[in-house]
């Protein structure tokens, strides 16, 4: 049993750590699950609009014009996104620096005589080269294509809508799902009743997996620990 406070403060340190690491390099993926309240569907308000007074079989709260485009534009309202995400980028760097110097020393005097050594006038010269080349390329291109249908989960008092929505597809040993937030302006939406993705705003799109094939492409959290800047060497 130990009684040093200092032993016992350096084991809690380490198990504190180790929990940190663990949880920290984990696969997100693990702990995703289902019904997230950010992108879980909203559904109308239950109660029910008053009947007018005026006995009138027209409402205004709930008419919808005859030839007017069938358009999410209410809470609870569905819209279906069109997913047409691409990005391309690439960077190149590249860096040369050279500096070459040279300094003679005359041998000193001491009463109008050279000082020498060995016979030798005490002269000297100092040369210095140094010179650094760098050079770094970088590209990234990503696509995103499909669908996702959303809810309407907020009118926003100009008249954009909020949207969120998520769909999960379950394949053999494993289940791939896409999440989408953000904003739509409803002139944006289509007599279809849909939008592209580029024209959401604020937009979080997420697509990725769970199960063995995700977790066979995930690297393990001693192998994320080399390389990242924690590792010195």
């Amino acid at each position: 049993m130990m009684t040093n406070p200092r032993e016992s403060r350096m084991v809690l340190l380490l198990l504190l750590s180790g929990v940190l690491l663990l949880s920290g390099c984990s696969s997100g993926s693990l702990l995703t699950r289902r019904g997230d309240p950010d992108y879980a569907p909203v559904y109308p308000p239950g109660d029910q609009p008053a009947a007018s007074a005026s006995g009138s079989i027209y409402r205004a709260d709930v008419a919808r014009p005859l030839f007017e485009d069938v358009k999410a534009r209410r809470v609870g309202d569905l819209l279906t996104v069109i997913l047409a995400e691409q990005t391309d980028a690439s960077k190149t760097a590249t860096t040369g620096i050279k500096k070459d110097s040279t300094t003679d020393i005359s041998a000193p005097t001491l009463l109008g005589k050279d000082v020498t050594v060995a016979g030798n006038p005490a002269s000297t010269s100092l040369d210095s080269s140094n010179a650094f080349t760098g050079s770094s390329d970088s590209a990234q291109s990503n696509k995103l294509q499909g669908n996702i249908t959303v809810t309407v989960s907020k009118v926003l008092p100009n008249g954009n809508l909020a949207v969120q929505g998520e769909k999960w597809i379950a394949i053999n040993q494993g289940e791939e799902y896409v999440r989408l937030r953000g904003i739509v302006r409803p002139l944006d939406i289509t007599s279809a009743n849909t939008v592209l993705s580029t024209q959401v705003a604020n937009a979080q799109i997420s697509y990725r997996g769970k199960g063995a094939t995700a977790d066979s492409n995930s690297m393990g959290w001693l192998t994320r620990f080399f390389i990242t800047p924690l590792w010195p060497f």
